[in-house]
This record gives structure tokens, C-alpha cells and sequence, in this order.
């Protein structure tokens, strides 16, 4: 699938936000005038190995190291890239020729390549460094769209969690064993992360509010951001108030963990195969949902984020500065970094992936877990809405599949070792013994399929009545 998408984006040929690097033994000298363009810009697709009209050419293999090797060193490299910006690279292979793939994030600070400040236009990069109108303007809208910039010059690098810093190094290095971030001290991590900044208009330099939202002991956060809070809320039997709660104003990474517990206290997991490995899909679902209210926030905002689990549904709301307004199309929407900074070190550590990719998995996974749609809703404050597994009708209410417990993990477990021969509607619903055949439908056989851990004998007909369905292990 990933493959499939990066071909789809070279069939687009270079925009304003595509560039294609020819790259086959060696660096092109001007790729990272197009990296300082695309952080200065809405960020981007870069590929090396792909020539410009978007023909594959790919990189000599005895290249491939040493080109991976000199674009990471140049990214730590502040006579490179000023402030410095850690950036990953992939490798993929597309036609039988290896090509390197580097997602551009927009940043949240303005960069210089060599000294200069580039902006990205269709017509490609453009050097504005003597353009005093648009350097300006450049900064202001980073100033005015970005809080997680702003800095802090009297906090002090002693109020910060070094066990947490310690942690960071481990996480990231196990994404990367060569991770940079292994080997730097604190100052030096958070100055590679963007968390250390000096304001080049003002002369200011110290910890961001991002770096303190991630760090900061709570002292040093309330000081910072007196409003700063997440809520989780347990409302299933007393509606009017909460039947559990967690006050949540720790750090970022601590809020993460606890906001992870409160979703494994009090939701049920399901059982669920991905490429022959048991998943989690419940950890799979609110992974996503809670680092979009950690980090697609807009903590200028006092309004504070929550989390509410109700009896049908989990709903989480949290401030925003939308870009359009309504329910989202997860096949068909742009996401936007609300702060790019806070986002990238999530993605470094392992916590999320590519920008956008949450509503797609969360829109993905949900309909196995509960075989509904997930909603989410654009607005001043953004909304995301999780349906959870409904209550059965007063037709089959003498059935206990709806609930997802463990004895359905091992009802589905059972029923898909049943399937090894392709099996009726008919024989799978007597096989568990169930009645009602709309419950078993909507409940139990279409999560299945949409999962694709059914498959269909006559699959372009799905409603003939010679039907069967077959479970083939992947």
C-alpha cells in the first residue's frame, strides 16, 4: 500500500509541495534548498533517485549508505540547515530501483539553508533572504500560527525531567539504532528536536513552550501555561456527573501513558489478526485518538481537552484553529500540523506515524472493533467521535456477543477455525448458536469482512444466496 501511494504521488510529477532529486551516486547540491522550502512552506514529498520529469532512475546501490549517511549529517549540521531539523529517511524499492524517500514536515520556525531562507512556489525553491517584505512576513505567520514556539528564556534546563530526556534516547534509538539523538546531551537533543530556540528578531533564546509541555515538571508548566489540562471521564451510570476521572496536567509523554491507562481500565480489547499476528485494535484506535489530543491542540487556548467514555461511544474534544469546517472525509482530506514540532518528536519516539495517517487507522480499525464509523468534525473545537460496540435488541437481547470480552475473542477464534472450509450465513450463525440473523450480520459477519479475516467464495456478487465465506490465514 505504501508502495503503491508514493508511485501515485511521482505519476503527480513536482509541485509545490512534490521534488524529485536525481541523486544516482551522490547528493544533488540543491536538495536541501528544497528541504529549507518545504519546512518554510506547507512541507513536502522528497524523493531522490527520480529524475524531473518523474522517470525512476534510482540510486547506485553502492551509494545508498552514503547518500542516507550525508543527508542526515547535514540536517544536524547548523552551517546546513539553521536551526537544525532531524528528519527520516526511507528506502523503497519501486520497479526493481532503489529510491530515497524523506517526508518534509512544515515547521514551525523559520530555517536558512547555507545563510539563506528559501520559500517554495509551484515554480520550485525560491531564495527570499533579501526580500525583507516576505522574510517578515514569513516570520509573523510562524509567530501567529505556531505557540509551541514560543520561548521561555528564563526556564531553566534543571526544571526540565532528565529520566524523561534518558527515556527519549531509548525510544527514539529503538526506532533508529543510529538515531542522533542518542548521543547528544539534553541542550543538544533539544536544540536538534526544535525545542530550544533563538528568535532571531528579538535575540531571546531559551526552552520553547513545546519543550516544557514535554518535559517541564508540572511546577513549570502551570507557570508557563497556567489553563494547561486534559480531562478523562468515565460517564456510564451516573450521566449527570462521572463514574470515574483523571485530572490530568503532567507533561505530554506522562499524559500519553495516563491517558493509554484510563482507556485499558475501562474499555474491553478485541481479538484481531494482522498478518498472522494477534493486534490490539483497541490500542490501535485510541493510540491515534489521544496523540491527536495531545498534539493537535492549540494550547494558546484555555478551553481543555477531554476524553468521555460513555456507554456507546468515546468522544474526545480539544481547542483548535481549524482549517475548514465540518465532518472530515477520511479518503479525502488535507491534513494540517497544528504544532509540527510537538508532532515530529512523537513520530521520532514511535508514538505516531506520518501526518494523517491517524484518521485513516482510526477510520480503518474502528469499523472491526465496532463496526461502525468513527466521526470526526472541524471546528473551532475538534471533535472525534468513536462508536462503540451497540447494545443487542429486544429480539436477541438473550445473546452476549455484542459485548467485547474475552469469551468473543475466543467465540471469533472459534468461528474462523470453522471457516478454514468455506461455510453459509446459516452454518457460521448455528456454529455459534446464535438467532437472530440481522444481529449476526451487523455485529459479527460484516466487522469480519470489512477486516478482511472473512473472505467471499463469489466475491463480486456478495449478496448471492449461494454465498459462503472461508477464513484463509495470512
Amino acid at each position: 500500500m505504501k508502495i503503491e501511494w508514493l508511485k501515485e504521488i511521482i505519476d503527480g510529477g513536482e509541485s509545490i509541495n512534490v521534488e524529485f532529486k536525481q541523486c544516482k551516486t551522490q547528493l544533488n547540491k540543491d536538495v536541501f534548498e528544497s528541504v529549507c522550502a518545504f519546512l518554510n512552506r506547507n512541507g513536502g514529498h522528497l524523493f531522490l533517485g527520480v529524475e524531473d520529469k518523474g522517470d525512476i532512475i534510482g540510486i547506485n546501490p553502492e551509494a545508498i549508505e552514503k547518500v542516507k549517511k550525508d543527508f542526515v549529517t547535514a540536517m544536524n549540521n547548523p552551517q546546513k540547515i539553521s536551526p537544525t531539523f532531524y528528519l527520516s529517511i526511507e528506502e523503497v524499492k519501486i520497479d526493481g530501483k532503489v529510491i530515497l524517500y524523506i517526508f518534509v514536515p512544515e515547521s514551525s520556525q523559520v530555517h536558512r539553508c547555507n545563510g539563506k531562507i528559501f520559500d517554495r512556489n509551484e515554480d520550485g525553491d525560491i531564495n527570499i533572504t533579501d526580500n525583507t517584505n516576505l522574510v517578515s512576513g514569513m516570520y509573523m505567520r510562524k509567530q501567529g500560527t505556531y505557540t509551541e514556539n514560543r520561548i521561555f528564556p528564563f526556564a531553566e534546563l534543571s526544571e526540565l525531567d532528565s529520566e524523561l530526556l534518558a527515556k527519549v534516547r531509548k525510544m527514539a534509538a529503538n526506532q533508529k539504532p543510529n538515531h542522533p539523538w542518542k548521543s547528544m546531551d539534553d541542550l543538544e537533543l533539544l536544540k536538534s528536536a526544535g525545542l530550544y530556540l533563538k528568535d532571531l528578531q528579538s535575540g531571546k533564546e531559551g526552552i520553547t513552550l513545546g519543550g516544557i509541555l514535554l518535559f517541564g515538571n508540572e511546577q513549570l508548566i502551570h507557570a508557563a501555561l497556567p489553563h494547561y489540562r486534559t480531562d478523562a471521564i468515565l460517564r456510564k451510570e451516573d450521566t449527570d456527573r462521572y463514574d470515574d476521572r483523571d485530572d490530568i496536567r503532567c507533561n505530554l509523554i506522562d499524559s500519553y501513558g495516563r491517558l493509554m491507562q484510563f482507556i485499558a481500565k475501562h474499555l474491553n480489547d478485541k481479538f484481531y489478526l494482522e498478518k498472522d499476528q494477534r493486534i490490539s485494535l483497541r490500542d490501535k484506535i485510541f493510540r491515534e485518538v489521544i496523540s491527536n489530543i495531545l498534539i493537535h491542540r492549540e494550547f494558546a487556548n484555555p478551553f481543555p481537552a477531554k476524553l468521555v467514555i460513555e456507554k456507546d461511544r468515546v468522544f474526545t474534544e480539544n481547542s483548535n484553529k481549524p482549517h475548514g469546517n465540518g465532518i472530515i472525509d477520511p479518503e479525502n482530506f488535507s491534513p494540517f500540523p497544528k504544532n509540527p514540532t510537538i508532532a515530529r518528536f512523537f513520530k521520532e519516539t514511535g508514538w505516531v506515524d506520518e501526518l494523517g495517517s491517524g484518521v485513516r487507522n482510526i477510520h480503518k480499525y474502528n469499523k472491526i472493533y465496532s463496526g461502525a464509523e468513527p466521526t470526526f468534525i472541524e471546528d473551532d473545537v475538534f471533535k472525534t467521535i468513536i462508536p462503540l460496540v451497540f447494545k443487542a435488541t429486544d429480539q436477541d437481547t438473550d445473546q452476549a456477543t455484542v459485548q467485547v470480552t474475552d469469551q468473543a475473542d475466543e467465540d471469533i477464534k472459534r468461528l474462523l477455525e470453522f471457516c478454514k472450509t468455506p461455510r453459509t450465513r446459516e452454518e457460521m450463525q448455528n456454529f455459534l448458536k446464535l438467532n437472530h440473523r440481522g444481529h449476526f450480520r451487523e455485529k459479527i459477519l460484516s466487522p469480519l469482512v470489512k477486516g478482511e479475516l472473512l473472505k467471499l467464495t463469489i466475491p463480486d456478487k456478495p449478496t448471492s444466496p449461494k454465498q459462503k465465506y472461508y477464513y484463509e490465514k495470512r
